[in-house]
């Protein structure tokens, strides 16, 4: 739900790039959602009609908050419609990506149902457009209907929300580097990558691999070499 999001995943992904250890980086997605209370039942709406009727934003202040939004997102590499953009509690979506999670496919979870909210103006409060994006990445129709159904996946989303809370944060974006250092918000390419870096290195000191004095002998390797 929160354009930021989209727009912090791709600058976190430019510093990766840049980062030169970024293969021993693990990315982990959590839950979180903006407005629980927006009832799953409840037909989608526009969300420049959200604003306007539950934050008493004017309609003009909603347009120039989209404007700035969007020109953003370009900034990012990233193409926000946001007048097509629809409004739906987030909890079935999260549940997606929580199956997601457990078969190596959160990113390309998390990137699928951005791409469908701000630039495509899907619906992801429904349980159709929900299961034709997871057929998408990889996961079969049952398996979404099954997260849809299952209370894990609904018990997972809840833990993830609990940790938010017991870590203190009260918005997103959100990241947290080796449960040590944290970025609130949609920060440059360039902070991301400061942060990988102290993180890494303080990580990697704690991580030494034993340096061994070694007596060799005939042995074997995995592969099959023996001598």
């Amino acid at each position: 739900m929160c354009p930021f999001c989209y727009i912090g995943k791709r600058n976190y992904e430019k510093a990766l790039q840049e980062f030169p250890a970024g293969s021993e980086i693990e990315l982990v997605w959590k839950s979180f959602q903006l407005d629980p209370s927006i009832s799953i039942d409840k037909p989608s709406q526009a969300v420049s009609e959200y604003l306007v009727q539950r934050k008493g934003i004017s309609p003009q202040q909603v347009a120039q908050m989209h404007k700035q939004v969007t020109a953003t997102a370009t900034n990012a590499g990233l193409d926000y419609r946001l007048d097509n953009t629809v409004l739906a509690n987030s909890f079935n979506a999260h549940r997606v990506i929580q199956l997601a999670k457990e078969k190596g496919l959160g990113d390309q979870a998390e990137e699928r149902l951005f791409y469908a909210n701000f630039t495509e103006g899907k619906d992801f409060g429904s349980t159709a457009v929900l299961t034709d994006l997871g057929t998408q990445i990889g996961l079969s129709e049952n398996e979404v209907k099954e997260a849809l159904s299952n209370d894990h996946y609904a018990d997972e989303v809840k833990k993830d929300i609990q940790e938010a809370r017991e870590l203190g944060v009260t918005g997103v974006p959100f990241f947290v580097f080796n449960r040590k250092y944290a970025i609130s918000g949609a920060q440059p390419p360039q902070t991301f990558l400061q942060a990988l870096e102290k993180s890494h290195k303080e990580w990697k000191e704690n991580n030494k691999r034993p340096e061994l004095d070694v007596s060799e002998g005939p042995s074997c390797t995995p592969d099959g070499n023996c001598n």
